[in-house]
């Protein structure tokens, strides 16, 4: 699993009509590998909702989103199983099949969400516009 998590001011996912926004919080963009499973996702899901990457009275990064009062909106994107390493095409190899990553992915949004419940998601599988305001910029890279 790799997860891209960013510290945002603001961020919005839309397919079509339908939209998910949070305000200040993180964005997650999540992609799910072949050898992954709900262990990862359980690990994954209770790093990112006890980081504590806001900014404290102090300026130093202290607080977790409990602290700051964020959510979480969370993406799903394939795309960061991809390699790049070879060619000039992107090898998608490693990544989950989409019915597995489908399944997956849900449950790493109800495992994300009994950590934290403040959490909205984009649409699977679909493509989507993402918008963000990167608050920093913060951005960190989970991978397991």
């Amino acid at each position: 699993m790799k997860a891209v998590i960013q510290r945002v001011k603001s961020a919005s996912v839309r397919c079509g009509e339908l939209e998910a926004a949070i305000g200040p919080g993180l964005l997650v963009l999540v992609g799910l590998e072949q050898e992954d499973t709900e262990e990862t996702c359980a690990w994954a899901a209770s790093k990112i909702a006890s980081l504590r990457i806001f900014e404290d009275g102090a300026g130093k990064m202290n607080l977790g989103l409990q602290e700051a009062g964020g959510e979480i909106l969370a993406v799903s994107q394939f795309t960061l199983a991809g390699s790049i390493t070879k060619g000039r095409r992107p090898s998608f190899d490693r990544a989950m099949n989409p019915e597995a990553a489908r399944v997956l992915f849900r449950r790493f949004l109800e495992l994300l969400k009994a950590q934290y419940p403040r959490v909205k998601a984009g649409f699977f599988q679909e493509h989507m516009e993402v918008e963000l305001i990167n608050d920093g910029p913060v951005t960190f890279l989970l991978e397991r």
